[in-house]
């Protein structure tokens, strides 16, 4: 599977186009974190735990995004985006969505 935040893929035409598809996840922060975060705060620098639950969060979006794409036949997914938006206090959600499309190499 064929996942792009471009319109198009070079080398690539659409042959069909099967919509919008998309895949979320709802993360909520862990309080072991939470003091490693405190801390952190305190002395500067990257908050690494919440970085790794970020990547986290964007892998599961985007392996549920491409379920999604695959259940409708796609063989890639243009356009991709992501979104977060706070759910409640100490948990967001992450939602990957894109453009479900079937490509095959352009004839050129």
């Amino acid at each position: 599977m064929i996942v792009s935040n471009m319109e198009e893929l070079p080398g690539q035409r659409v042959v069909r186009h099967l919509g919008v598809v998309q895949g979320s996840t709802v993360q909520a922060k862990n309080v072991f974190r939470d003091i490693g975060a405190s801390l952190k705060n305190l002395i500067g620098g990257e908050l690494r735990a919440y970085t790794d639950l970020m990547n986290s969060a964007r892998e599961e979006a985007i392996a549920r995004m491409k379920q999604e794409a695959e259940a409708l036949g796609a063989n890639a997914i243009l356009n991709v985006r992501f979104a977060t938006s706070t759910i409640t206090q100490g948990a967001a959600e992450l939602l990957a969505y894109g453009t479900a499309v079937i490509v095959e190499e352009s004839p050129e």
